[in-house]
């Protein structure tokens, strides 16, 4: 008993050390590949983000003219607020929706005997972390023009960014691991992710839901996830510390399950492509 769960535990950590040349590499050629033959190329990379977040600020804080009252509570504006919990979901979401077709956008790859399955999930996140670190580079400048500096709580963001990894690669394994079986998984989490944003307290303070409606908020596991960069970010303290055991341990759970459901699955890979 012991033994199979410290195997459970270990083993999918152990398999990433063993191909992480191969995976760095696949991540880097996917993320050169995105702008392959495009005028502006990998500047793009900037350009996504940075027109993503104009957008955002301009419809929540210039059309619906969104505020938050500097306060001891809230010490950041509005955009530092937005955010610090929009980026992370940015590249969840985009590693979920990529996600969906890792197994069946790779067919190629899958029915080879001896290539490693398992670099397909990992290397499609690592990709996806391009938009999440370069947005987060803008919003600690943004911080540092608008306020002169930065809480001592960014120190945390390594620890945040570890957890989140591990949790978009457990997600994005058993999404791949699914979507081989079930093709229509890709729109489901396309339409999840449209309203995704809105199902967590990222545009607005929990206080602003209905009573009757904040349970909700508790158990969206992605509300977790907001108030861990909020509190980094925005509060500049573990304003919510009942969210960061909750998100911490339950990244490294989701991990383990989904990456021990893509090695269960992955036999039948081939027979179905």
């Amino acid at each position: 008993m012991r033994s199979a769960i410290h195997h459970a535990l270990f083993s999918p950590f152990l398999v990433l050390f063993q191909h992480r040349t191969l995976t760095l590499e696949m991540a880097r050629r996917e993320i050169l590949d995105r702008y392959a033959g495009q005028v502006l190329g990998v500047l793009w990379m900037v350009g996504h983000p940075l027109i993503q977040v104009a957008v955002y600020i301009f419809i929540f804080q210039v059309v619906f003219q969104v505020r938050i009252g500097a306060s001891a509570d809230n010490p950041m504006d509005y955009t530092v607020y937005l955010l610090s919990g929009l980026l992370p979901w940015l590249a969840f979401q985009e590693s979920m929706t990529r996600g969906t077709l890792v197994i069946v956008g790779n067919s190629n790859l899958v029915k080879q005997v001896v290539f490693p399955l398992e670099v397909l999930p990992v290397k499609n996140v690592l990709a996806c972390w391009a938009t999440q670190l370069i947005g987060t580079a803008l919003l600690l400048a943004y911080m540092v023009i608008t306020t002169g500096g930065v809480p001592w709580t960014i120190v945390l963001l390594p620890v945040l960014w570890a957890a989140q990894c591990l949790a978009m690669i457990g997600v994005s394994c058993l999404l791949g691991a699914v979507g081989a079986y079930f093709r229509d998984m890709k729109d489901l989490i396309q339409v999840f992710c449209v309203v995704g944003v809105y199902l967590m307290p990222i545009c607005y303070l929990p206080q602003w839901v209905p009573e009757v409606l904040r349970p909700f908020l508790y158990l969206n596991p992605f509300s977790y996830m907001s108030w861990c960069y909020q509190d980094v970010c925005f509060y500049g303290t573990v304003a919510h510390p009942w969210s960061w055991p909750i998100f911490l341990v339950g990244s490294g759970v989701v991990f383990v399950l989904g990456f021990s459901a893509f090695r269960r699955l992955k036999t039948y890979f081939g027979n179905l492509l």
